[in-house]
């Protein structure tokens, strides 16, 4: 292993022998099944959440009932429903940190601190007997972060060490939220509406100044400690405030005394809607059941590619076997990396399909037909790809 080193980079050269690539990649081999059987309970498992989801929600829209939002009928105990009408709080929303109280439903804080970050690029040469060389390159950049960034685990930590982040972004809600004569749960709170600017004020800097070595100064709105805003020095922080005014909102949820609860469904769900505005109970299910699809797809998504990651590994040794001659290497892998593609083609949709048999039988043809289709395109592209590659190599 081999190291330059500069100002704000540093450079690593590590060299892996055929052999020890060939045992990590037989290792991988488990890691790969490992995956591929994780992805599979993923998948399947989605296919089962979207279909109660969507259950429970088209039995909520068939038996909500919309309310008044001015007085609780006891009769409604239990049942489902929507009621409209003006959010109010039973005081004003605080930052204790900062001094500051708003008459509002949510308070955010903002704080951003100036630190080091490390990025990596590394770049892989495969040589000739199989053997691998590898150059990571760990450069260090400043940056503005409302994490903290953990530079004890860096590659160089002189001259790149980041101070303790004192303060962090956080949310506060305002105490005792209702919608009319209905308590309203701080859960469904949590993330509603759309956060304003609230600029800050010399109470905020003076708050904050009597915590801090640093000076402190309010611009445009935002407080700033550091001693040059222009040229901003490791561990200088900006801290913004954003609010969420009190409004009009719908709720869909269970009336449960005076308050709100989640409704639970015969399909083992639950539903519990939030919607800024006078929006119809109609609506807002829609809404749900669109986020649902949503949802779903990018679920499955996520375990197709991690399906291929899986099978990749599995099928790993067979191009680092052939790595010993360095052209016919890439030409396995690639032959691999399309094997891994119409695995994953023909897998993935099996899966789903196995979930709709299990959950609900009547569309998992059509998908089995939609697997299929795919897996036979991707059969004659990997065909076409290896002729082609076979014809270069003879010329």
């Amino acid at each position: 292993m081999a190291e330059e080193s500069g100002v704000d980079r540093v450079t690593e050269v590590t060299t892996t022998s055929w052999l020890q690539r060939l045992g990590q990649a037989i290792v991988g081999v488990l890691v790969g099944i490992v995956v591929v059987i994780g992805s599979g309970v993923l998948l399947f498992g989605n296919e089962g959440r979207a279909i109660k989801t969507a259950q429970g929600l088209t039995e909520g829209a068939g038996i909500v009932r919309s309310v008044s939002a001015d007085r609780i009928d006891p009769g409604n105990d239990r049942m489902l429903i929507h009621v409209s009408g003006m959010l109010s709080a039973g005081g004003p929303v605080s930052d204790g940190d900062f001094a500051l109280k708003a008459e509002s439903l949510r308070l955010l804080r903002q704080v951003d601190m100036y630190q080091w970050k490390e990025e990596t690029q590394t770049e892989t040469r495969t040589k000739l007997g199989g053997g691998e060389e590898r150059t990571t390159t760990y450069s260090y950049v400043r940056t503005w972060s409302d994490q903290p960034i953990d530079s004890t685990r860096f590659r160089e930590t002189r001259g790149h060490t980041n101070p303790v982040m004192t303060y962090r972004s956080r949310e506060a809600l305002a105490p005792g939220t209702h919608l009319g004569a209905f308590a309203v749960p701080d859960n469904l709170m949590r993330g509603f509406g759309t956060p304003r600017p609230l600029a800050a004020t010399e109470a905020q800097a003076n708050a904050l100044q009597i915590r801090i070595d640093k000076p402190v100064r309010v611009i445009d709105g935002v407080l700033y400690a550091g001693r040059d805003p222009a040229q901003p020095a490791i561990g200088d922080i900006k801290v913004s405030f954003a609010e969420v005014p009190l409004q009009t909102a719908s709720i869909v949820a269970a009336q449960a005394g005076s308050s709100l609860a989640p409704f639970p469904t015969r399909t083992g769900t639950t539903v519990e809607l939030i919607s800024a505005g006078a929006v119809p109970a109609a609506e807002m299910f829609k809404e749900a059941q669109e986020d649902n699809v949503t949802f779903t797809w990018v679920l499955r998504a996520v375990g197709a590619f991690v399906m291929f990651i899986g099978f990749a590994l599995i099928l790993r040794p067979l191009s680092v076997a052939a790595d010993l001659i360095p052209f016919l290497g890439s030409l396995v892998g690639a032959g691999a990396g399309l094997v891994a593609m119409i695995c994953t083609a023909v897998l993935a949709p099996l899966v789903i399909a196995l979930g709709w048999l299990w959950y609900r039988p009547l569309l998992a043809v059509g998908i089995l037909i939609a697997g299929g289709a795919a897996a036979y395109g991707l059969i004659t592209l990997a065909r076409r790809r290896v002729a082609r590659k076979a014809s270069m190599a003879g010329a």
